[in-house]
């Protein structure tokens, strides 16, 4: 009689041992499942071509973005269906612009544009200055009505949070209140995060994954490297 294999388990969820315990209540992360995981996989390693490094990047950033405007408020709206009859739903409360921080940042910008169409796009340029090793503003150019919308800022990493921040900074200065930023990124250091959420506790923060740390040089470990470099050089 032939043997019977034993089923395959179906998958589990991920587990991110590197998570915050517990979040600050402004941090939301995607649900942590097997396929997340295996997406991070795959544009972590070193040995991923820059074509599947875009696609399954793109994929993640997508997921973000959903989750991102799962946190805009909205109001009821009743709608006539093709039937004749009433649908009592929602709507969203305000208008939204993307805000990138150049250059990792632009890459997020598609994905915002796929499920957000006509979507108003600001770009923020921060460098680190070298005589002060601060980041200093080089760029900025938002649309007029920045102020009345609702503002998702764009970047793949968050290491120290000193960009991130600076980014904020200049967008309040533009009349953006705090709770109108919400800020998305792929990986985040649980260092870079207590910093940035401890300035802006009213920001909310959006992140795919939570790594463990940063080493010597402020990278995030284990992380995936220079996302800019692998999202646009050969």
């Amino acid at each position: 009689m032939a043997t019977v294999p034993a089923p395959v388990p179906p998958p589990q969820p991920a587990t991110n041992q590197a998570q915050m315990n517990p979040l600050p209540p402004s941090v939301f992360t995607l649900p942590q499942t097997a396929q997340l995981e295996a997406l991070y996989t795959i544009i972590r390693s070193k040995e991923t071509s820059r074509g599947d490094f875009l696609f399954y990047s793109d994929r993640i950033i997508r997921l973000l973005v959903e989750e991102g405007l799962n946190h805009l408020p909205v109001v009821k709206k009743v709608v006539e269906t093709p039937t004749g009859a009433t649908y009592e739903g929602v709507g969203f409360k305000g208008k939204i612009c993307g805000v990138s921080i150049l250059r990792a940042g632009e890459a997020m910008e598609a994905g915002l544009r796929e499920v957000c169409r006509s979507v108003r796009i600001g770009k923020i340029l921060i460098q680190r200055d070298e005589e002060t090793a601060l980041p200093k503003l080089f760029y900025s150019k938002f649309p007029q009505d920045i102020a009345e919308r609702y503002v998702l800022l764009l970047d793949p990493m968050l290491a120290t949070g000193g960009s991130a921040m600076k980014a904020v900074e200049v967008l309040m200065d533009h009349g953006v209140p705090e709770d109108r930023i919400i800020f998305i990124n792929l990986i985040a250091s649980p260092e870079g995060l207590r910093t940035f959420c401890t300035k802006y506790p009213q920001l909310k923060v959006i992140t795919g994954w939570i790594d463990l740390g940063l080493n010597e040089k402020a990278y995030i470990i284990p992380g995936l490297g220079d996302f800019g470099e692998r999202r646009y050089c050969e």
